[in-house]
């Protein structure tokens, strides 16, 4: 008679056989999913006319497709490229109800990554990395609102025409996420980034330019699904 034991042990082998080999040396992964931008923003106050102004700005967060692909150099060393659908940030006032404008980015990372599990049998993944972010900033544009505010700070009855200039970034960046495989193939994946973004934004109206650093500093979120070959 076969011992209880002996028959959980053998489910147990059966089943851990059935699991899915992780990523292995060669192998891609590409991921894809709901990616969304939370900035943590610091700003310098805005000296306008020779007076610190303004408090400074908040940017707000936006939520796009994301994309990732990694190449695993090794069992638990890969190499992963960052991208997404562009992201479009409205842009506030601090502490004032004045809509300053709005921008749209692309922060392409690259991110040396470890997967502690990385060639074993094994449903869960998890990893962390660290890498290099570039945010291209484009299609500044500055909001009626602040145009207004500029003209009754300088003592004008009419708004001030205005332009936004956001200088690129390059900067730190740190991961950490998981894929839990449901076969061989494709998984489903959750992620995290903080990604170092400083900016020097500019304001030009005919009257002057004013200039001030802005820190956005975003946590990315991103859940989606995984394909591994």
């Amino acid at each position: 008679m076969i011992s209880r034991n002996v028959i959980l042990a053998a489910v147990a082998a059966a089943s851990l056989s059935a699991l899915p080999v992780q990523a292995e040396q060669g192998d891609w992964i590409f991921r894809v999913g709901a990616a969304n931008v939370d900035p943590d923003t610091e700003s310098d106050r805005i000296d306008v006319a020779g007076l610190a102004t303004l408090q400074g700005v908040d940017v707000d967060d936006d939520t796009q497709l994301g994309i990732t692909a990694t190449y695993m150099l090794t069992d638990i060393w890969g190499l992963e490229l960052l991208a997404a659908t562009p992201f479009e940030h409205d842009i506030t006032v601090k502490g004032a109800p004045i809509d300053a404008g709005s921008t749209k980015h692309l922060p392409p990372t690259l991110t040396f990554m470890w997967y502690p599990f990385g060639g074993k049998e094994s449903n869960f993944q998890p990893y962390v990395g660290a890498g290099i972010n570039y945010t291209y900033f484009w299609d500044e544009e500055v909001d009626g609102e602040l145009e207004a505010a500029l003209g009754t700070i300088i003592g004008s009855d009419e708004p001030v025409p205005a332009d936004l200039d956001l200088d690129d970034s390059w900067g730190f960046a740190a991961r950490a996420g998981f894929d839990y495989m449901i076969n061989d193939n494709w998984g489903v994946n959750a992620s995290i980034w903080y990604i170092d973004i400083d900016t020097e934004a500019t304001i030009k109206t005919d009257v002057a330019n004013v200039e001030f650093d802005v820190e956005i500093d975003p946590y990315v979120y991103m859940v989606g699904v995984a394909y591994k070959f």
